[in-house]
């Protein structure tokens, strides 16, 4: 992809804003949300309304809908992204901060760098250093208390990028899924939602009583805006180069961290407060050697 055209620079504000602002805000909105909602219920309410919407819309426009082989691709795709994904983030906050959570989940490109060597490329000397960076990072985000609430929460949170970054791999080399949003935001983000309530029911998962007005506009929040990002992403990824598309991912922690600092009343221990921009450089470094 060349360089993009300055009218697309210009339409490429509003999505590029979308992205940092809305995904880094759903961190403290999972962490609101749980406050009426159990973690993998939420998740699983959360994708299958969004998902089954973007569906209805999608095959109102005349797009083909997903045939039998697509839905089945779709199946370990949407466990990896959306239960193991997403779901493990909101099993994680339970205990853990919402701006600690955005800090470790933003080492995704860096576990994607891991798996491209692992599949036979070679990175450069800037994708090491990020590499190398980002997990020091974790270290320090692990020495302090900030990581250290809960052993399960801890885990759940550690494997949440791994998931995400393997579902993505999986999702480009799997030929049979069906192309576009009708993949990712609609089959994946379906087959995800039912997986993810299914599990939360089996594990004793149950609503204990009428959620308040604070989780429920949370709930929809993360609906509706967190699908609004996903659309500008998705846009970024078709009109401008992968390094400006995926900026978004040193971005949202320290967003992330100041908004659950200022409208979600945590506290920020040294260690979050050191590792929140290490991880920022560290994503910086790993995603500017992909872009050139």
């Amino acid at each position: 992809m060349g360089p993009p055209s300055p009218a697309t620079l210009r339409r490429a504000m509003a999505p590029l804003a979308a992205v940092y602002i809305i995904w880094g805000s759903t961190y403290l909105g999972i962490r609101v949300a749980l406050e009426g909602f159990p973690p993998l219920l939420l998740s699983g309410a959360r994708f299958i309304i969004a998902g089954g919407a973007i569906l209805g819309y999608l095959a109102a426009r005349g797009a083909a809908l997903p045939d039998r082989r697509q839905w089945l691709a779709a199946i370990p795709i949407g466990l990896l992204l959306f239960v193991c994904g997403n779901g493990f983030v909101a099993l994680a906050e339970v205990n853990i901060g919402s701006g600690v959570a955005a800090v470790v989940i933003a080492t995704m490109p860096l576990w994607m760098a891991l798996f491209a060597v692992a599949g036979g490329e070679r990175p450069g000397w800037r994708e090491w250093a990020g590499i190398l960076l980002g997990f020091s990072a974790i270290a320090i985000l692990s020495s302090g208390g900030d990581l250290r609430a809960d052993l399960g929460s801890t885990l759940f949170l550690l494997l949440s990028p791994v998931a995400w970054s393997a579902g993505s791999m999986l999702s480009r080399r799997a030929p049979s899924a069906p192309a576009g949003l009708m993949a990712m935001a609609a089959a994946q983000m379906l087959i995800g939602g039912v997986l993810a309530m299914a599990i939360g029911l089996a594990f004793g998962e149950r609503m204990t009583g009428t959620p308040g007005l604070r989780p429920i506009l949370a709930m929809v929040y993360l609906i509706v805006f967190g699908t609004l990002g996903f659309a500008a992403y998705t846009w970024l990824l078709r009109n401008v180069r992968p390094v400006l598309a995926t900026s978004y991912a040193f971005v949202n922690p320290l967003l992330a961290v100041v908004l659950g600092a200022a409208l979600g009343g945590e506290e920020l221990g040294w260690s979050t407060i050191v590792a929140a921009p290490a991880v920022a450089l560290a994503v910086g470094l790993a995603i500017s050697a992909r872009g050139r």
